[in-house]
């Protein structure tokens, strides 16, 4: 099994691995890395469960991403966007509008959700549903969801 060395920096943490070259950033993220709040939703690049971002702002399918074409990359998974006892702005919104249902897909919604604000700090709700596509959640609606990233645009 052909195996490739890298250096990848999950939550400010680097990591030295050597992984099959076959192996996807979702695997590393949970299997190697005990980063669990990563969520493997359907696999194929669908669902958006495995939504973190790259490089800070850049948000990716992990299921869809081979891990060895990360060599060098920042990673950011839900977790390592509390900094210091503190929840990102987006964490504190989907908290307070409730666009936390199940919570399965959470993690990639609110990976995904930084993005957008990272591209535009003010979008409109069109925007806002226009960017969430291929991120699903089957139990909230998507309607506090929308909500929670207006209100987290009110406050970056």
């Amino acid at each position: 099994m052909k195996k490739r060395s890298i250096s990848l920096t999950v939550n400010g943490t680097v990591h030295d691995l050597e992984v099959p070259v076959h192996r996807t950033l979702l695997q590393v993220l949970r299997e190697d890395l005990d980063q669990v709040e990563t969520k493997y939703g359907c696999g194929t690049g669908e669902c958006g469960a495995c939504t973190v971002l790259v490089d800070g702002e850049k948000a990716i399918l992990g299921c869809l991403t081979l891990a060895a074409s990360m060599d060098g990359k920042s990673i950011t998974t839900v977790a390592g966007l509390e900094k210091d006892g503190q929840l990102h702005p987006v964490q504190e919104a989907f908290i307070e509008e409730h666009a936390i249902q199940c919570g399965y897909c959470t993690p990639g919604m609110v990976c995904k959700s930084v993005s957008i604000l990272a591209k535009n700090p003010k979008p409109s709700e069109e925007e806002i549903r226009h960017n969430l596509e291929g991120n699903i959640c089957r139990c909230t609606g998507y309607v506090k969801i929308v909500q929670a990233v207006q209100r987290a645009s009110e406050r970056i």
